[in-house]
């Protein structure tokens, strides 16, 4: 299946993650709450990469909202290459989308996925404008 992203998303980061041999489930294929981990860590190297990270006694990200879609089944061994996208900013919101290939099956998209990111001051437990800098990392 082919999966496209709207133009109005960015291609904001890559990555590749080997599928280990513990991600399968008994049917022999990556267990589907593995595919959210592969979404977790693309995302979570993108804020590291970008200087994002959660600050638990100030602010950051948090995960209000996650989805995948699954078109093939990833199996071991190989490595997937995964994606993400961003759009969307609002005041305190933006939005993450992601796509699953494998390495030698470039274009192939085998899950599709995404996130509702909220922006919050911890120690407040409130929502709170996005930083200048991330919003210009997902405009």
């Amino acid at each position: 299946m082919k999966y496209d992203i709207p133009e109005q998303k960015k291609l904001v980061f890559e990555m590749v993650i080997p599928i280990r041999w513990g991600d399968m489930d008994a049917m022999g294929h990556v267990n589907n709450t593995t595919y959210f981990r592969y979404l977790e860590t693309c995302r979570i190297d993108w804020m590291r990469a970008t200087g994002g990270m959660p600050n638990p006694i100030g602010e950051g990200p948090v995960i209000v909202n996650a989805f995948c879609n699954f078109y093939k089944q990833l199996e071991y061994p190989g490595d997937v290459l995964i994606k993400m996208y961003a759009s969307d900013p609002g005041r305190t919101t933006f939005e993450t989308w992601a796509t699953m290939e494998m390495t030698d099956q470039p274009g192939v998209i085998y899950a599709a996925g995404g996130a509702t990111t909220i922006w919050v001051d911890f120690p407040k437990q409130k929502a709170i404008d996005l930083p200048d800098r991330i919003r210009a990392l997902v405009s």
